[in-house]
């Protein structure tokens, strides 16, 4: 279904049902290997800071921050959040950094050699994946793709006044998050994600 099929149509309450269990999965939350952090544009300090917090909890002992340059930035997305997580209070010497990447795919492809010329991917057991509500699990289920053998847990934020549950009330949430839920069975068709959690 296309950008302008998702932002015009309206879901069904089966659909909301669906979308609120399968898609805005909350995991548990343990101590990390690692934190990726997914490139964004959306509430940059709303992710830094809840970074921040993991942090301070000890939920991850590396972070890594991927994203490259988008329209109207002279700066990458890596280069933006990760200066908002150490104003934060994360330092800098642990975050690792990925300045190419222009989608979710990408996110991850280009991050793995980083993460294994850095820490050895072979150390990593658990990763937290952060970023927006509405991209919910695709992060993860894209993670789960190119990198199998991890733990994964997820960790999303938004500044939407709505609570999570009712996003179908806010007509700008609803248009992202059925945006994003539309891609989950086409992109998984084309082998770019692969389902989380596991049956």
């Amino acid at each position: 279904m296309s950008t302008k099929d998702s932002s015009a149509r309206l879901p069904s309450a089966d659909e909301i049902s669906e979308i609120n269990r399968r898609h805005l999965i909350d995991t548990p939350l343990a101590p990390a290997d690692l934190l990726f952090m997914f490139g964004t544009r959306e509430d940059v300090a709303l992710r830094a800071k809840t970074a921040a917090r993991l942090w301070r909890e000890g939920y991850f002992r590396w972070s890594i921050v991927s994203g490259g340059v988008t329209p109207g930035s002279e700066q990458s997305e890596c280069t933006i959040i990760k200066a908002a997580m150490v104003a934060a209070g994360i330092p800098a010497d642990r975050i690792l950094e990925e300045h190419r990447a222009m989608n979710t795919g990408e996110n991850v492809i280009l991050s793995l050699p980083i993460i294994e010329a850095a820490l050895g991917l072979r150390n990593i057991r658990r990763v937290i994946c952060l970023g927006n509500t509405w991209t919910a699990r695709r992060y993860p289920m894209t993670l789960h793709r190119h990198w199998p053998e991890v733990e994964k847990m997820l960790v999303t934020v938004d500044s939407f006044a709505t609570p999570r549950g009712q996003w179908h009330t806010d007509a700008e949430f609803c248009r992202r998050m059925l945006h994003e839920w539309d891609k989950i069975e086409p992109y998984k068709a084309k082998g770019f994600i692969a389902e989380w959690p596991e049956p």
